[in-house]
């Protein structure tokens, strides 16, 4: 069953930016699908670094400490952090008839990931207490999504080469700081893939599992 029915399928890459840069351009995307638009989005990211504090996070406040900044957002689940070397992918599509069934699009967000991981070498999987893809025991990517008149936004994040000292920092989504990983650390001693090349895979098969 495809998630996206929509007409067209745009991929828009923000580049390495500022969190609210993204958010501004997130939340236009889904007024605009949500006042009837024709086209599902994708946006790329790669962020300054941030700490995001979803609904089941507690206040932003109790983040101070990190010395960077910390927001509340929308999306379900704990707080995590966002920064260089990190992939950021929010597709923003609108889950209509069949499709609005939220444990099948949490699904297959876990399937794309799966499925890029795989393009380079690592064998993902999921947890079932727990969103996200999983690599020999420990989250290699983040899922948390809000959904404002059928409109699911936010989306997942996929450590490349992030620098994994600031998930020890705090309870990443809520669990131990060192069950993070990254491509970088579970393909040492080679090298990661370019922040490029992750994106461009990640792109396809998110097209491909929410379109076909």
């Amino acid at each position: 069953m495809a998630i996206s029915t929509a007409p067209r399928w745009e991929v828009e890459d923000l580049g390495r930016c500022a969190y609210q840069e993204a958010g501004v351009r997130m939340a236009a995307a889904v007024a605009e699908r949500a006042a009837g638009g024709d086209a599902d989005r994708l946006l790329l990211a790669e962020f300054e670094p941030v700490l995001t504090v979803g609904r089941g996070g507690g206040p932003a406040a109790a983040y101070a400490g990190l010395g960077i900044p910390v927001y509340e957002v929308e999306r379900g689940g704990k707080a995590t952090f966002h920064g260089p070397g990190q992939v950021v992918a929010y597709p923003i599509v609108g889950l209509e008839g069949p499709a609005r069934d939220l444990h099948a699009y949490l699904h297959a967000l876990e399937e794309a990931l799966i499925r890029t991981v795989g393009r380079f070498g690592l064998v993902g999987g999921r947890d079932p207490r727990n969103t996200g893809c999983w690599v020999r025991g420990r989250k290699i990517a983040s899922i948390g999504v809000a959904v404002r008149r059928w409109v699911a936004y936010h989306g997942v994040a996929l450590n490349v080469s992030t620098d994994l000292a600031w998930f020890r920092r705090f309870d990443p989504c809520g669990l131990a700081p060192d069950t993070m990983t990254s491509l970088a650390e579970e393909l040492r001693p080679d090298p990661p893939p370019s922040l490029r090349a992750v994106k461009a895979a990640l792109a396809e098969e998110l097209a491909a599992v929410l379109r076909t």
